[in-house]
């Protein structure tokens, strides 16, 4: 009796649908992707939008300031555990261009040892603060091994502080393959959420990161995309 009680939990097992980490890889080649990407946190209105995320089985890309990494590492766990990206956005959110060689990389590698000791996992992506870049800036992260990551549209939420007109805005920006820049310690933002993915997945897409979104082995050191 118990050897056949334990045959039919294992039939039963092997018929069971696939984890979601388990699933197979979105290809952008073939479905309608678009990648949300928040930038300046974790925040304390982080939490609230990984449950929104969650629920909505959507995936997102994070660029999280080095010091506020330092002031709430367990959501940074929270967000490498439910499969979102992690990207470098500097340890003080510096403008980068009007800082020396030195202090670049300073604001790059301290970030990049804070994110690791709490995931186990450095950044393959950084975005520049206020979009600030240049060469130098861009050959500076490839020797500490990240990509740079643009967008292809901005919400100016941090502007906005209104949840409808966010709302509005990233509907009009999404695009197939875009990458849309928006700030998760802005509250309106994470309150605009539900409503924002509900209807984007009307629409048919796949929310993805950035990595998923580039394909292959990309995104590669020392390249810039977006």
């Amino acid at each position: 009796m118990v050897i056949r009680a334990l045959l039919a939990a294992t039939l039963t097992l092997a018929f069971l649908p696939a984890p979601a980490a388990q699933a197979a890889a979105v290809d952008c080649a073939k479905v309608k992707c678009l990648a949300l990407t928040f930038d300046d946190g974790p925040g304390e209105h982080t939490r609230a939008l990984l449950k929104t995320l969650s629920k909505a089985g959507a995936k997102a890309t994070f660029f999280l300031v080095g010091k506020r990494v330092e002031q709430r590492p367990g959501v940074v766990k929270q967000l490498a555990a439910q499969g979102h990206a992690i990207g470098n956005h500097t340890y003080s959110h510096a403008s980068l261009p009007a800082y020396s060689d030195n202090e670049i990389l300073d604001e790059l590698k301290v970030t990049q040892n804070l994110i690791k000791n709490v995931t186990g996992k450095e950044p393959r992506l950084y975005r520049p603060p206020y979009g600030h870049t240049d060469e130098r800036v861009l050959g500076l992260a490839g020797q500490t091994e990240l990509a740079q990551v643009m967008w292809t549209g901005s919400t100016l939420d941090w502007s906005l502080r209104d949840t409808k007109k966010i709302k509005d805005v990233v509907l009009k920006l999404a695009k197939r393959d875009g990458v849309i820049l928006m700030h998760d310690v802005v509250p309106q933002t994470v309150a605009a959420m539900p409503e924002i993915l509900t209807e984007l997945k009307k629409r048919g897409y796949h929310l993805v990161t950035v990595p998923t979104l580039v394909g292959g082995k990309g995104p590669v050191a020392g390249e810039s995309y977006f």
